[in-house]
């Protein structure tokens, strides 16, 4: 018996002898300082690797590459060695004898070496994890879809699979980390149902935890990125996450953030400013042209010129270490800037030279677009440029593709186009959707103001082009049997193509479609609906309608694009004052989760409906509000800021014209000036008609004052004064006019004094000329800016005559006489309003 111990306990020491001899060559690979000795070893035992080791030297190789700044790597050294080929040769003959979490870390692995999609490691890794699959747990689940993402093979069947898996065990998932990782993997497969199910997870995952990652709420934030869902719920609580991490993030995933935000249209100040703060904290510390790049184009947009002229400065200096990819990067960040610096912009230019047989077709048209925008003079690169994508543009076939060639080609100076190119053109147009129609439309426009200026013989093929293509147009629109779809289409379509071609027919199908209209899609329609100006009375009363009754699902700040569609086209559909109190009743608990810009046009909006909520108003208008307000602007790109300002005065002279009893003070002279010092100030052709027979109407022309600022800055263009018995007086000087602005007085229920200066009785008259920007595209029915802009001139004691472009360039009024009387007429009717 003592024997038989003995004997067991001698095979037990020699069995963890030979498990510590056989896990040394483990040990001596988890302890490598190099790749170098990782392969040395690798060399000198290939006879007695295991799946383990195999997995272990591919795990270890990464791992030193992963803790390397990027320019440091050496990922083309180590996927070219020798005994890294040795490594994925035993790799692919152990398959079979690896456990699920070895195969999906070997693929992740391999494929941070760059190694080849169809590499046949790679596609043996990819078919045994397929087999796999329903076995694989969540963590496992993930790591293989990243994998899958990798290959670009976003739209699989394989990912396909992944998705039904997500959507059989989303109940029990609860790390936010491994589900923010499958939203992104799977978001190209998932049906409406599944995205509503991932979207309401998230949010209920990121209210139970108490510390979160800012990666994984970045993912979110990608994730309705790309599903372009808009869960403005979902954002704000992402939101208020990546506030509080936002310092503990490098470059690389601000920049991202920052421009995810861009492509989901929310504009939060406080993480702008935050991150330009810590952006430019950090800009002395990226001595890589990596880092500085993403710098660079997080930055740039939203930088002082201080900051912007130091990050050209920096631009210029590492301008030659930059590659092809970063070299776009700031060429596309120099157009966003609108940068006038010449030598940065043609050092640029000099590298997209140098770099252009690299590019893809749709970089080469971004590189076209930046260079006209910059305005750069370099007729060789031009010409380069043209010549890729003319020979780009041969062989291509898709027709989202050959619609941005063909657009980057027409921005070129000196723009002809071949009869191959016209060729290629007609062939794509019937695959074409509406938004690449659009881009066609423009570019073929483009062509004929060149054959024009060229005098050459092509027109007439542009003509049966361009018919081609709307016939195309029509075709579309007619089949669209999907109202959300015909949205999306038309997202990016506007001007006149639009206007003057297809919009009768797009508002045939909206009808056509109206029992589509929901509450997920009505701030989108109504946003559309207001680009056209075209009042289609059946769909604005089926968007107040869908409000009405949903109006609790709709987002709150969703609801100014609704707002804005009634009151800028100045109409009231039935149940107009329950329409307005429910959205105003609906917003009014939130006003203080609104971006300050978008509040501001809220503001507006409503003011253009005289509709005036005490708290809005006084939020508006509060010292703290204007301070935030300030700082955001500053974020803003240019024209969204110049609107803003202009906004908040418009809304600032509504205040004080029409809610007295709010005692807003009006604080936009100073702007009003400068706006006043930038105009060109010079008289139409029309105007100097119109003034030389209100000049014979009222007994000279010094009856009649053209171009007039009333107070509060309204432009007029023409006023006249009439007494009590409607006799034309002399004209007040200017100067008094506006001087008269300082006697107007407020009170809590007090009217608007009568301004000095005038005879008793007597009163101005304002005559305004109303172009069809004044109008709905398909009607006469007034605007509901113009018609405000008629309320507040009657507040401030005018007679207000409007002279609509219909009626006179219409047939009665085709002789100076007929127009003669009806001025008379317009001016010296009885004013009911007096």
């Amino acid at each position: 018996m003592l024997r038989l111990i003995r004997a067991h306990q001698f095979s037990l020491r020699l069995h963890q002898y030979r498990a510590m001899g056989s896990d040394s060559l483990l040990q001596q690979l988890n302890n490598c300082i190099s790749e170098d000795q990782v392969f040395q070893l690798v060399g000198k035992n290939k006879a007695k690797l295991s799946v383990k080791h195999v997995g272990c030297a591919m795990n270890v190789l990464w791992q030193f590459q992963k803790e390397k700044p990027r320019l440091l790597r050496t990922i083309d050294y180590i996927r070219n060695h020798p005994e890294f080929l040795a490594l994925r040769i035993l790799a692919e003959n152990k398959i079979d004898f690896m456990d699920d979490e070895a195969l999906v870390d070997l693929l992740y692995n391999t494929l941070r070496f760059n190694v080849e999609h169809h590499d046949s490691l790679v596609e043996q890794l990819v078919i045994e994890g397929w087999r796999r699959l329903a076995r694989f747990d969540m963590t496992r689940l993930s790591k293989f879809s990243v994998c899958l993402t990798d290959q670009q093979m976003h739209c699989s069947p394989l990912m396909g699979k992944i998705a039904d898996t997500v959507n059989r065990n989303l109940d029990a998932l609860q790390d936010v980390r491994i589900l923010s990782v499958l939203m992104i993997s799977i978001s190209a497969v998932i049906s409406q149902k599944l995205q509503d199910r991932l979207i309401e997870k998230a949010e209920s995952l990121i209210d139970a935890c108490e510390s979160m990652r800012f990666n994984d709420i970045r993912r979110i934030v990608q994730f309705l990125r790309n599903t372009k869902h808009d869960c403005r719920s979902l954002l704000e609580k992402c939101n208020k996450v990546i506030l509080e991490k936002y310092s503990k993030a490098d470059v690389e995933n601000l920049s991202i953030v920052l421009g995810l935000y861009q492509a989901l249209q929310f504009n939060n100040p406080e993480f702008r400013l935050l991150a330009r703060q810590r952006l430019t904290e950090m800009i002395d510390s990226c001595d890589d042209s990596f880092g500085f790049t993403k710098l660079f184009a997080a930055l740039g947009p939203y930088a002082g010129p201080d900051v912007r002229e130091r990050l050209e400065a920096g631009a210029l200096l590492m301008a030659d270490e930059l590659g092809p990819h970063q070299v776009l990067v700031v060429a596309g960040t120099l157009e966003e800037m609108e940068c006038r610096n010449q030598q940065l912009i043609q050092k640029v230019a000099s590298l997209l030279h140098k770099y252009l047989d690299v590019y893809r077709p749709v970089e080469l048209a971004k590189i076209t677009q930046a260079l006209m925008v910059l305005h750069c003079q370099n007729p060789e690169l031009y010409t380069q440029l043209r010549k890729l994508l003319i020979s780009y543009l041969q062989v291509n076939v898709i027709p989202c593709d050959v619609s941005i060639l063909i657009r980057a080609l027409a921005m070129l100076p000196l723009s002809r186009v071949n009869d191959t190119v016209i060729s290629k053109v007609a062939a794509v147009l019937p695959q074409c959707n509406l938004s690449d129609l659009n881009a066609l439309a423009i570019s073929i426009v483009k062509w004929v103001r060149s054959d024009h200026l060229y005098q050459q013989s092509t027109s007439g093929v542009y003509g049966k082009l361009l018919q081609k293509l709307n016939h195309c147009a029509y075709q579309r629109i007619q089949k669209i049997n999907d109202l959300d779809v015909l949205l999306e289409e038309l997202k990016y379509v506007s001007g006149d193509w639009l206007e003057e071609i297809l919009l009768k027919e797009t508002m045939m199908t909206c009808q056509r479609l109206i029992d589509q209209v929901t509450w997920t899609n009505v701030p989108e329609f109504s946003s559309f609906l207001t680009r056209t100006n075209y009042l289609c009375t059946p769909l604005l009363d089926k968007i107040a309608s869908v409000t009405l009754q949903h109006i609790q699902k709709i987002h709150p700040p969703a609801v100014y694009a609704i707002l804005l569609l009634f009151t800028v086209l100045n109409y009231d559909p039935p149940q107009a004052e329950q329409l307005f109190e429910a959205c105003i009743q609906h917003f009014r608990p939130h006003l203080n989760s609104f971006e300050p810009h978008l509040l501001v046009l809220l503001g507006y909006a409503l003011a253009i409906g005289e509709y005036f909520p005490e708290d809005l108003i006084k939020t508006i208008f509060s010292v703290d509000f204007l301070a935030k307000l300030d700082a955001q602007l500053e974020t803003l790109p240019a024209a969204l800021n110049m609107r803003i300002r202009f906004r908040l005065m418009e809304l600032n002279r509504a205040v004080c014209l029409e809610g007295p009893e709010f005692q807003i003070p009006w604080f936009h002279d100073r702007y009003c000036q400068q706006l006043q010092h930038r105009g060109n100030g010079c008289v139409s052709t029309l105007q100097q008609q119109i003034h030389q027979m209100l000049g014979e109407i009222l007994g000279g022309i010094s009856y009649a004052k053209i171009s007039v600022l009333t107070p509060y800055y309204y432009a007029l263009d023409f006023e006249c004064i009439l007494d009590k018995n409607k006799k034309p007086l002399l004209h007040v000087d200017q100067n008094i006019l506006l001087a008269d602005l300082a006697k107007v007085q407020w009170g809590q229920h007090s009217q608007l004094v009568e301004r000095a200066g005038l005879p008793p009785c007597a009163q101005r008259v304002a005559v305004e000329f109303l172009d069809s920007k004044a109008f709905c595209k398909n009607s006469c029915h007034l605007k509901g800016e113009y018609a405000m802009k008629k309320r507040h001139l009657e507040i401030l004691g005018y007679h207000v005559v409007q002279i609509p472009h219909f009626e006179w360039n219409s047939m009665e009024l085709s002789t100076k006489d007929a127009w003669m009387e009806y001025l008379r007429r317009k001016i010296f009717e009885k004013d009911t309003q007096s």
